[in-house]
């Protein structure tokens, strides 16, 4: 079975800016993968508002949910990999705002669907509230040859994953073959990309150690709002574009801060990714909204 887009897909994808960048992973040829695709979005953020950074945050998340559930072939599973919704220091309304965006994803209510919490959604009560709506904030799946992973590293406000979270993936990764591909999602990353900027894991370190010993290990994140590509060893550390607004590459002005709306823009930096295992190949396709 070949996972590929259609060319009907194709013209959906450039009505809302489309545009796509290949990248490849291998993974080792030992195991028997069998081919299909998930699809990820990240930093939401709803409840953001600023018409100067988006005029219109609804229809650029409901675009990208439309987008990928009228694909003509149906992702595996859709990872959100984090700040689903936008910070708020009033608990009513950050269970309001998780209320909406489950609304506004419902055309994706028969796909299987991953949830992980970014530090909007988690930080101010340890996940409380994302527990509520969303249920678990880590876990572990194999899909079709490949074991995935989902990592919380920003219920602690300290922003690291905690001794508790790293025992149990050392424990859910002891039992396997070095050989066996493995995908983690976080949303921070888990390398060092900019401390200063908050783009780091205080204990990310001890997460890359323990995939050390893979031959294949790629982690996909969010939280920057855009697409960088980092290799620690066998680690592939992949981010994502956000769906709602791209904020500047690491060190390219003097403070953190969202980019500005270009109205005259065909991309603006915001989309969502589809990833494709394919083989002894892993493809990652990014996918602007406009």
């Amino acid at each position: 079975m070949q996972v590929t887009l259609t060319r009907r897909d194709a013209f959906k994808l450039a009505a809302i800016g489309g545009g796509v960048v290949f990248a490849s992973r291998l993974v080792p040829r030992a195991l028997a993968i069998d081919d299909f695709f998930f699809v990820q979005l990240s930093d939401t953020h709803w409840g953001f508002e600023d018409p100067t950074v988006n005029p219109d945050p609804r229809t650029s998340l409901e675009d990208a949910v439309k987008a990928v559930a009228s694909l003509s072939q149906a992702p595996d599973f859709v990872v959100f990999t984090g700040d689903l919704t936008h910070k708020t220091d009033d608990p009513a309304v950050r269970r309001k705002r998780m209320a909406e965006f489950k609304e506004i994803i419902q055309p994706l209510s028969g796909l299987r669907t991953v949830f992980l919490p970014g530090e909007h959604d988690a930080a101010a009560d340890q996940g409380a509230a994302f527990k509520e709506n969303f249920g678990t904030t880590h876990q572990s799946f194999d899909h079709k040859g490949v074991h995935f992973v989902t990592l919380d590293n920003v219920s602690d406000p300290k922003g690291i994953v905690g001794e508790v979270q790293l025992q149990w993936l050392a424990n859910d990764l002891k039992a396997l073959h070095p050989a066996q591909p493995v995908v983690v999602f976080t949303h921070r990353p888990v390398w060092d990309l900019k401390p200063d900027w908050d783009w780091f894991t205080g204990d990310g370190d001890q997460v890359v150690a323990l995939l050390a010993p893979f031959q294949s290990a790629t982690v996909f994140y969010g939280h920057i709002h855009q697409e960088n590509h980092h290799v620690t060893g066998n680690v592939v550390h992949i981010s994502a574009r956000s769906a709602l607004y791209p904020l500047p590459a690491p060190g390219s002005q003097p403070k953190k801060a969202p980019l500005l709306w270009d109205a005259a823009a065909k991309d603006h930096g915001i989309g969502w990714r589809s990833v494709a295992v394919a083989g002894a190949d892993l493809k990652t396709s990014d996918h602007p909204t406009s």
